[in-house]
């Protein structure tokens, strides 16, 4: 089944926030996003390294903090970084150069247009969406990233035996999760669905703020079908 691109393009992985850019955030962004951002021409992420690595795509890399430390610890993979927030995306690539991070690269647009546009299908080993807005009232719901479409189009890119890793501090953002993943023909969740945090994932300012206000915390694991054949 392929994803309706008219549903699709109605999800958006991000809302625009106004935020205060530092002096420091605005020259990482005039000197160094050259230097990180993903080509906008690329139509295969893979090529945006020269190595061959586990490629690995966080949407919503908030103040790029979690990203950066993933791609310290796990210097055997390369890194996507997606995000549109402008002090957040400066704030990374200023961590990218003072710690001399070459395994890093950033997309600074919606996912969907990457995963549409940008990614072709069974080449990601994973994508890491942590702490997406829940969009807690019930008439925002329609806006949250994790939707039956999304999905789709998220699971056709990631390769069999690859994983999707969503983490949430909103219990019923959690089950939602859960429901649209258990439906998703191409994944399986693994073990209980809400599960301790893995050690590949550290604990974010989100997460952070979660705990501050009582919430527990959700990480939720599927992962590809080894089966390349769907059936509708």
């Amino acid at each position: 089944m392929t994803p309706d691109p008219d549903r699709l393009r109605r999800v958006r992985s991000f809302v625009r926030r106004p935020g205060r850019m530092t002096d420091a955030q605005r020259r990482a962004l005039d000197e160094l996003l050259p230097r990180y951002a993903v080509n906008s021409d690329l139509t295969d992420l893979r090529d945006a390294f020269d190595s061959q690595a586990p490629l690995v795509v966080e949407i919503g890399f908030g103040n790029g903090q979690a990203l950066a430390w993933m791609a310290a610890n796990e210097p055997d993979k390369r890194f996507i970084g997606i995000e549109v927030h402008e002090p957040g995306v400066g704030r990374l690539l200023r961590s990218l150069e003072s710690e001399a991070l070459a395994n890093v690269r950033v997309a600074m647009t919606d996912a969907v247009e990457v995963l549409s546009r940008q990614t072709v299908a069974d080449s990601l080993d994973e994508v890491r969406i942590f702490f997406p807005d829940p969009w807690p009232k019930k008439r925002h719901h329609k806006r949250r990233l994790i939707q039956p479409d999304f999905i789709e189009l998220a699971s056709a890119r990631i390769k069999p035996g690859g994983l999707l890793h969503l983490a949430t501090d909103w219990a019923p953002y959690a089950e939602w999760m859960v429901e649209v993943l258990s439906a998703a023909k191409r994944l399986k969740l693994l073990g209980d669905p809400y599960v301790s945090r893995p050690a590949w994932r550290p604990q974010t300012h989100f997460e952070r703020r979660g705990l501050r206000r009582g919430h527990q915390i959700f990480d939720i694991l599927a992962q590809r079908r080894e089966s390349r054949s769907v059936t509708p």
